[in-house]
């Protein structure tokens, strides 16, 4: 088959991938799996080959995150359960001041918190946010939108153990550990970078306090606009997940959340508030410690002194599962056994879709390779380092336009483009970082977190597009740049 015909194929297959998520609302990982499947019959793979090939990538890259993200979804439950944002944010306030706050709660929020799903992070996060707005000054509300917007689009795709970033690891076969040192040699800077950029864009009038933030709502009626924003999302067939994985666990409880002393959309579990909670340090320990051992043992293998245990503790399935029984055990002593099953439960629960929306972009991944679509790209792209990595986030940040979802864009960029990376010579965590990079472009209307922002710190449609839309995809062309400056060196 000629290459113009394997090109337009893929396309094909591609914009069919896109229309079947947007328009018919297929499932995304059936949509993957299905043009997958099309894919191999199109380019004469044969069905045998074809079926074949789709198992085979699920179960590869399932033997390379599926436990990681298991650990790290129920990690991010359980630390959850026990109030950990509530605690940090109002230890940053107290740390940092108000001027500081936004880089600090974005740092943090980027760099240590993406086991916890994105929904879960930022409707606990947001009511907090939300507050602190008025001591930052006029701009207050601009600020901390675009700050949790940045931070919370950036974490799950260029941070371990986020599920985006774990996944890309995993489709373009990154270690764990150079995923986790060279995505926070990105993130950090871009977060800061970022978010430097908007507040001087903020304070040169691109914020308009009257056409961009809803009038103050008193605190009382706070939870009530929150519970409400929700009915509406659902009821005007507003996107109900933000990746196209799935919501949080605690989504459409606004019976639960209107209870005095809630916080809106908490998703802990019901009934069970009040008792006593750990420390701060206390709680985040065991996920810190999973980090270092992680980040330990890719810099043990970068220097070729490899002792034996920190080979085993190092590995990211065992590292991780540290941080897990760790954390569990910490919950255990201080909120009692019952609240952390209830946690585990809905951490199963939340994990089962992302795990096989992971396994079908490694399914499409696994097509492309086997089709010979890898070897043309790379004959195309073998003349330069720089040019894959602008194209990569250019299909990574098209797929998201149109799509909608962070991670799919993602997954299926580095999915077609992981068979690049042998023929170049090129670090696939190069590629993995411009595919999350890419991914962060535009979000826009269709997806969750946008309406979130909105309806949670008090912004009108037109803020949003500022504070979120704007604010991201500043942040992916800064993520960019800085994967293309990395590129110089590794």
């Amino acid at each position: 088959m000629a290459d113009w015909q394997l090109l337009s194929i893929t396309a094909a297959v591609i914009i069919g991938i896109v229309v079947m998520i947007l328009r018919l609302r297929i499932n995304p990982a059936l949509s993957l799996v299905i043009g997958a499947i099309v894919l191999g019959l199109a380019t004469g793979l044969g069905a045998a080959a074809t079926t074949e090939t789709v198992m085979t990538g699920f179960g590869d890259i399932m033997m390379e995150v599926g436990l990681l993200i298991g650990w790290g979804v129920l990690m991010g439950a359980i630390l959850n359960e026990m109030g950990a944002i509530a605690k940090l944010v109002d230890k940053l306030l107290h740390v940092f001041g108000p001027k500081g706050v936004p880089y600090a709660l974005g740092l943090t929020i980027g760099t240590m918190l993406q086991s916890i799903f994105l929904d879960v992070l930022l409707v606990m996060s947001a009511p907090l946010a939300r507050r602190i707005a008025p001591k930052l000054g006029k701009f207050g509300t601009a600020k901390m939108s675009t700050a949790l917007a940045i931070s919370l689009e950036c974490g799950i795709v260029l941070m371990v153990p986020g599920v985006a970033a774990v996944a890309l690891a995993g489709l373009l076969q990154v270690p764990l550990g150079e995923m986790l040192i060279f995505g926070l040699l990105v993130i950090i800077p871009t977060i800061i970078v970022s978010i430097m950029i908007m507040n001087f864009l903020i304070h040169r009038g691109l914020w308009n306090t009257e056409t961009d933030e809803e009038p103050p709502l008193e605190e009382s009626h706070l939870q009530e606009s929150a519970s409400s924003g929700e009915a509406s999302e659902s009821a005007s067939g507003r996107p109900a997940d933000t990746h196209g994985i799935v919501r949080s666990a605690g989504a459409g409880r606004s019976s639960t959340s209107s209870r005095v002393g809630l916080l809106p959309h908490d998703v802990r579990t019901a009934g069970t508030r009040g008792a006593k909670e750990p420390g701060l340090l206390l709680m985040f320990a065991p996920m810190l410690l999973s980090l270092v051992l992680i980040a330990s043992g890719a810099l043990l293998n970068m220097t070729g002194y490899t002792p034996e245990f920190m080979v085993l503790l190092s590995t990211p399935v065992v590292a991780l599962l540290i941080g897990l029984l760790g954390t569990s055990l910490v919950a255990r002593l201080t909120i009692g056994t019952k609240r952390v099953e209830a946690a585990v439960a809905n951490g199963f629960k939340e994990s089962g879709q992302i795990l096989v929306l992971t396994g079908a972009g490694g399914s499409l991944a696994a097509m492309v390779a086997t089709s010979g679509m890898g070897e043309i790209l790379g004959d195309y792209f073998a003349a330069s380092t720089v040019a894959p990595l602008l194209v990569v986030w250019g299909i990574a940040a098209v797929l998201h336009i149109a799509v909608g979802s962070v991670s799919i864009s993602a997954i299926t960029a580095a999915g077609l483009l992981a068979p690049v990376a042998p023929a170049l010579g090129l670090n696939p965590v190069l590629l993995a970082l411009a595919a999350g990079a890419g991914s962060l472009f535009a979000v826009h209307v269709t997806s969750n977190t946008f309406w979130l922002l909105q309806s949670m710190l008090g912004q009108t449609t037109r803020g949003t597009l500022k504070s979120c839309t704007l604010g991201v995809s500043v942040a992916s062309i800064v993520a960019l740049g800085f994967v293309l400056v990395l590129s110089i060196f590794i």
